[in-house]
Order: structure tokens, then sequence, then C-alpha cells
């Protein structure tokens, strides 16, 4: 059982880590050794900690359809292949070798913040897509959401990089696109997650609290803002993850 004020810190770092992941993901690196350092196993804090991000991405989500950043019908394709790709992840993790991903995908994030550092012309604006929507973007969500079900950190970073290179989606609509597949790859995961008990109800119900304030400010501070702050996160978040990714893997 865990301590009531425990629980209330927890809840205090779902409401930093939702408002992080709305607009620009990464609110796992923040959200996951809170919970290792609340003494949960590490199964039930990755269980958890999924539970509790869905909560957060959902809001965020939700947000960003609302102001019209997400064209949810010509996701929807791509919801759905996402989340296949992230339950056939989840299902062959155990036997899987993850160790070249522990140095390739610290790599690809420092190659991303450096793209979203230097790039120019990073803006709102919608630009020519190299791929065509309809076709690539299931395939995008497919590869992506197996890579979340088998390892996970960076996904968002990854989302957000394909809408605004592959398909010329402006910042803020990438994010919120992000939003979408990310909840869905989640969701995913929670499915095998939760028929074998490894969420953590108590920690998962005081995180997720602080995440719907956090994920409904971090989209709204996205919307607001744009890309003067998303381009910046992003830049963060992706180095931040990539020096936890080979100093603490």
């Amino acid at each position: 059982m865990l301590d009531p004020l425990v629980l209330l810190a927890l809840a205090g770092v779902g409401m930093l880590a939702g408002f992080v992941d709305a607009i620009a993901g990464g609110g796992g690196m923040i959200a996951l050794p809170a919970l290792l350092s609340a003494g949960l196993p590490p199964v039930a804090a990755l269980a958890t900690n999924k539970m509790q991000s869905v909560v957060g991405t959902g809001m965020a989500a939700l947000t960003y359809w609302r102001r019209g950043f997400v064209d949810l019908k010509a996701l929807i394709p791509a919801i759905l292949f996402t989340y296949a790709g992230s339950l056939i992840g989840a299902l062959v993790v155990r036997q899987a070798d993850t160790s070249l991903l522990e140095i390739a995908v610290p790599v690809a994030l420092i190659a991303i913040a450096l793209y979203f550092l230097f790039a120019p012309n990073l803006s709102d604006a919608d630009r020519a897509a190299r791929l065509t929507f309809r076709l690539f973007v299931p395939v995008m969500g497919l590869l992506i959401g197996f890579y979340d079900g088998i390892f996970g950190p960076g996904t968002g970073s990854f989302f957000t990089i394909g809408f605004v290179v592959l398909f010329g989606l402006g910042l803020t609509k990438a994010s919120g696109s992000t939003k979408a597949l990310n909840l869905t790859s989640n969701l995913a995961a929670l499915t095998i997650f939760i028929p074998a008990g490894d969420v953590v109800w108590p920690a998962a119900v005081a995180m997720a609290t602080g995440q719907l304030i956090g994920g409904y400010l971090g989209a709204r501070t996205g919307i607001r803002y744009g890309a003067r702050v998303i381009r910046p996160l992003v830049v963060v978040v992706s180095i931040a993850l990539a020096i936890r990714l080979l100093l603490f893997p």
C-alpha cells in the first residue's frame, strides 16, 4: 500500500509529465523514474506508466482535435495499424533482443534534436508532403507502434518527425496527430498489462489525476504558442531521452 504523501507526489509528477508529453512527448522520462523510486517493480512501473499516460495523452489528443489540429477521419487507418503494431511488439518483446536499440535509439533521438534545432522554416505552416498521407501514415503507425510495444522511449519524437518531414504537417498539427497515435500504441500495450494484473491502480489513479490537468494545459500551451514552444521542447526532450538511455539504460 502506497503512502498518501507518495500518491500526492506522484500526482504532481503526473501533471508535469502530462504537460511535457502534450507538447513534445517524453513524459515517460519523468513518470517512469518516479514510479520506480516509489518502490514499484520494473514491469509494474512500466504498466502503471502506460495506464496513467493514456489519460494525459487522451486529454491532449482531445484538446488538439477540438481545436481543429487533428484530422481524426484521415488518421483512422493509421490508428488501426498503430494498435496492431504496438500489440505485436508487446507480444514479442519477451523473446526479442533489444540491446541494439539501446544504442540506435539515442543516436536517432540526437539526430531528431539536431534537425529541429538547425532545420530552416520549421513552423506551423503545412508544406508539400514527400509521401502520400493516406497510404504511408498507416505504415509509419505500424512501424513506430511496433517499436513502442517492444521498446518505447522516444515514440512521440519519432511520430512528430515523421509527420513533419515525410507528410509536411506544421508543428502544431504534427504534435496533435502524434498524440492520437501515441494514445493508440499505449492502449494496445494495456490490453496485455491490465489482464496480467501488472497495473498498480492507486499509483495509476493518482498520476492520472495530475495527467488530466497537465495534458490539458500542455495541449493549450502547444496550440497557443505553436512552433515557438514545440520546436525547442522537442530538442530538449530528445537530447534528455538520449542521455538517459546512454547513461542509465
